[in-house]
């Protein structure tokens, strides 16, 4: 059991620091299609941790999938707010007019 625990830790901390360097090397261009890829896999969490809910059989197994269900819902609006947010700062503020060319030489 210890063994086990110790390499789920070891695989959980691997995991941090790839995605850490992952991440930090993306360009800003790119964060707006990746939140896009990112909201579909954390709605694939959703559905598994209301499977895993779903299946629960002691308290403890709901009260845990009962919390994951909540933290991967939190995770997929939240995604797709700084997604909105991110495609707003794209769109122009007032639709610009124009100007024509007689009115420029007047």
């Amino acid at each position: 059991m210890g063994n086990t625990l110790l390499q789920y830790a070891t695989v959980l901390i691997l995991s941090i620091f790839v995605g850490i360097e992952i991440i930090a090397k993306v360009p800003s261009i790119l964060h707006t299609p990746l939140m896009s890829g990112s909201n579909a896999i954390h709605g694939v969490i959703l559905v598994g941790a209301m499977i895993i809910l779903g299946s629960a059989t002691t308290s403890l197994e709901t009260i845990l999938g009962f919390v994951a269900v909540i933290l991967a819902t939190l995770n997929v609006v939240g995604g797709f707010v700084v997604t909105d947010r991110m495609l707003q700062m794209f769109q122009s503020k007032s639709p610009r007019t124009r100007v024509k060319k007689d009115e420029v030489t007047q």
